[in-house]
């Protein structure tokens, strides 16, 4: 009985010294920077998103949030990284509505099989931003073919079955499935050319190596701009306070039910712990809400967000049904 009492004094006092340091390490957090990664390349809507939260954080924290590109697979590389990381709070991914929603059901088979759960496998911190994606044309192809509506490009897709060229960032993302859905919908046929992120299929599109594109609309607002991409028409729901002109797919397609619209949050590990989860769940939450991002945000077209864990938790759930049932209804595959 002594010694069984011995071992229980010494059980608790290990127990009470792993707890002490454990709770030191959380109230020191972070003693060294913290990795915030993109899964798609710099200058794509992804990092454009990203990049205000990480500077909204360190000013107002101090915390040494660096922002780590690894594009590819459609965001899968980036994922899955942070997915297989250590749950220490010192990994972040910012997710989209490819890499928690889209891909889920379209990586199913062989060596394209998502290689994370976007369920299991993390912690979701928050919803950043919603935003529309744009359709936008290269101006030579558009001007040589006469297509300066949706509906014209439509016509122009059913009489060239094949012919024309539709650059996305990658087999997944909103991009892709935003042009999935509008020939399934049109019943046009389009060759779909996956590029890894918006940056290099913006300069091929511009340059006159592919046509059209369902762009991530803070990517390409100076091109528009600029005049070296036309733009037809946003996927949302509704017209967007950047381009009020410009018509949703919807109506100018008299497609009823068409809306592609895309979105970002933070993710972290799952098991990281509950008190280090919240803990910066509430640091994150703040910056998103705070005038400066909002401010830098709805300047790029996106709506921003901020809410809570368990809600967005719930919003990424309804996300895999919603794309569960387009990437069934669309046929849409991994090129």
């Amino acid at each position: 009985m002594k010694k069984l009492s011995a071992i229980k004094v010494v059980l608790c006092c290990s127990l009470g010294l792993f707890s002490s340091f454990y709770n030191l390490a959380q109230s020191n957090f972070p003693s060294h920077p913290i990795k915030y990664v993109v899964p798609f390349p710099a200058g794509g809507a992804t990092d454009n998103v990203a990049r205000p939260v990480a500077a909204e954080i360190a000013r107002s924290t101090g915390w040494n949030v660096i922002i780590e590109n690894k594009p590819g697979a459609g965001g899968n590389i980036g994922a899955e990284y942070v997915g297989k990381s250590n749950p220490d709070g010192y990994t972040w991914l910012m997710a989209s509505v490819g890499t928690h929603g889209i891909n889920l059901p379209l990586y199913t088979q062989g060596t394209n099989k998502l290689p994370y759960d976007p369920i299991k496998d993390f912690i979701p911190i928050t919803l950043v931003a919603e935003l529309p994606n744009v359709l936008v044309l290269n101006p030579v192809f558009a001007e040589k073919n006469k297509i300066n509506t949706v509906k014209d490009l439509i016509a122009y897709a059913k009489a060239n079955p094949g012919k024309i060229n539709m650059a996305s960032s990658g087999s997944g993302t909103s991009i892709h499935m935003a042009g999935e859905l509008f020939k399934s919908m049109t019943k046009t046929y389009m060759v779909h050319l996956p590029y890894r992120g918006s940056p290099p299929a913006l300069t091929d599109l511009i340059g006159g190596n592919t046509d059209i594109m369902f762009d991530n609309l803070p990517s390409c607002i100076n091109f528009i701009k600029a005049g070296k991409l036309k733009a037809l028409a946003v996927t949302s729901a509704k017209r967007s306070p950047i381009f009020p002109d410009l018509p949703t797919i919807a109506e100018a397609a008299d497609l009823p039910g068409y809306e592609a619209t895309s979105w970002f949050g933070i993710v972290i590990p799952a098991k990281t712990p509950p008190e280090l989860a919240a803990k910066i769940s509430e640091v994150v939450i703040k910056a998103v809400r705070s005038p400066a991002v909002r401010e830098q945000l709805s300047s790029i077209g996106a709506e921003p967000s901020g809410m809570p864990s368990d809600q967005f938790a719930e919003y990424i759930k309804k996300e895999i049904a919603k794309w569960t049932k387009a990437v069934k209804d669309s046929g849409a595959k991994v090129d």
